[in-house]
């Protein structure tokens, strides 16, 4: 395997700049710039040189012996003054180095997994980190980061192997008169289905999704119904274009937006108009009902009630117009052109977020680990319903292989590359 290098710590310019060097030559790579290893852990200020012997920057230098090191692998820091020419000129010696190449996205990351150094989970959440724009998010990753998802995978592992003992034990000896007794598979399947129902309880919760790519807000309505209007009150700018001409919004249009701490994706939609001959008005109206069917708030401006759906607001836009209708009891009343309501809007947009967020002092899933948790979950909901002890045992691994595709143990190959290849060259 290739020794790698790359700076982790931002790019240049800055005040220092951390390159970092990981694999079986990263000493002697050290070796040949520094002219000596330091001893470990142990920061030393040296004059790095080229082949040439020519001085390329005082820095200091660390080393860091594998497998106790962030990497697994041996792996050494040279804090560089920070400086583009001096971060390109070090990288150059050491692109000559052989067995030494440039670092991938990601890829500290990844032999850091490879080597035990972290789990699958708190990669996810290592990543999440690095995308954090909101305090929950950085709560969130950090939890994750931390290992909490893995503490709970560990958890319902060790319960799980109890009972896979105990079933085994009675498939392998139940038959011996010394240890005939009571049929232990009732007590067993009642464990079982406990177990189960703990897992489906923390996939049940609000997923991290929310946190990390912002609550789904969908504006929906009939034509001409302001829509877009509020839109652009809510973005805080000219998003999408405003016209009393029906039918002027075809497609559906995203704005992320930041405020209070909570991130929000406003999608702005087509009119529900009953029936159209435009087949481009068409698509935009199945569209809006796409995006309506999967937000996880709506915000609904007709004057009708609203649809089904999990989490709505009903907002009685236009309230400046005159001859409006007046709003209903349960409709928060808004004019954009007054500044009226929008205020309020918010502050229920906010309370419907509460409940939809994960809570901040509990482990959030992302969609895959929510994926493996509810298939662990369903094993053992099978396992709990079964006679026989063998086909209880098979339920039982199946459910192992599930919370192990949690952590990284098993079956996650298909998903490396698309986790690291989100992570920046130094990490």
């Amino acid at each position: 395997m290739d020794t790698i290098f790359a700076v982790s710590s931002g790019a240049p310019p800055a005040a220092i700049a951390v390159l970092r060097i990981s694999g079986a030559r990263a000493f002697a790579a050290v070796q040949q710039l520094a002219g000596n290893v330091p001893a470990p852990r142990h920061a030393v200020l040296r004059t790095l040189r080229d082949a040439a012997g020519e001085p390329l920057d005082q820095a200091l230098v660390l080393c860091f012996p594998g497998p106790r090191s962030a990497t697994g692998e041996d792996l050494a820091e040279l804090h560089l003054h920070g400086g583009r020419a001096v971060v390109r000129a070090v990288e150059a010696a050491l692109a000559e180095l052989p067995e030494l190449r440039a670092a991938e996205a990601g890829e500290f990351t990844r032999r850091a997994l490879l080597h035990g150094r972290l789990d699958l989970s708190e990669a996810e959440g290592l990543g999440d980190l690095l995308m954090a724009e909101t305090e929950a998010q950085r709560r969130a990753a950090i939890r994750s980061a931390g290992g909490a998802v893995r503490r709970h995978a560990e958890d319902w592992t060790n319960r799980l192997l109890g009972l896979a003992a105990r079933i085994e034990a009675e498939l392998d000896h139940g038959d011996e008169d010394d240890v005939a007794g009571a049929d232990p598979l009732p007590a067993l399947r009642t464990a079982a289905a406990a177990l189960g129902s703990d897992i489906a309880a923390v996939a049940a919760r609000p997923p991290v999704e929310r946190l990390r790519d912002g609550l789904c807000v969908a504006l929906g309505g009939p034509p001409n119904a302001g829509k877009s209007t509020l839109f652009n009150a809510l973005a805080e700018r000219d998003a999408a274009i405003v016209s009393p001409i029906a039918g002027t919004t075809r497609d559906r249009i995203e704005i992320p937006v930041v405020r209070e701490g909570i991130a929000w994706l406003l999608i702005d939609t087509a009119g529900l108009a009953e029936e159209t001959d435009d087949p481009i008005e068409a698509i935009g109206v199945a569209r809006a009902r796409d995006a309506l069917a999967e937000a996880d708030l709506l915000l609904w401006l007709g004057d009708d009630a609203p649809p089904l759906h999990p989490c709505a607001l009903w907002v009685h836009a236009r309230a400046d117009v005159e001859g409006r209708a007046p709003a209903q009891a349960d409709q928060l009343v808004v004019s954009v052109r007054e500044g009226r309501g929008l205020d309020t809007l918010w502050r229920r947009m906010a309370d419907a977020a509460s409940e939809l967020l994960p809570p901040p002092d509990l482990v959030a899933l992302n969609a895959r680990q929510r994926s493996w948790c509810n298939a662990a979950a369903d094993a053992l909901a099978r396992a709990s319903l079964l006679d026989d002890p063998l086909l209880f045992a098979e339920e039982l691994r199946a459910a192992r292989r599930a919370l192990d595709a949690i952590t990284g143990r098993a079956g996650v190959e298909d998903v490396l590359d698309a986790l690291f290849g989100k992570f920046c060259i130094g990490k």
